[in-house]
């Protein structure tokens, strides 16, 4: 199960990773991220869930467990 939930962020990083190389072939069509963060970044709620998001990631993929 483990490696499902990594498998599923590693392709959210890949996509990701797309939509920033297709912003930047093509600006028209879709945002660069850091308009998007921008216009993403000035809700409280929006800056407050992925504050929330980034400790949980790090919590679950960083933090060591205690030795038995």
């Amino acid at each position: 199960m483990r490696e499902v939930t990594i498998a599923g962020f590693v392709l959210c990083g890949a996509l990701i990773v797309l939509l920033v190389v297709r912003s930047r072939r093509d600006p028209l069509r879709s945002a660069r991220l850091g308009s998007l963060l921008d216009v993403v970044m000035t809700d409280r709620a929006a800056r407050i869930t992925i504050l929330l998001f980034w400790w949980w990631l790090g919590w679950h993929f960083l933090a060591v467990p205690p030795a038995p």
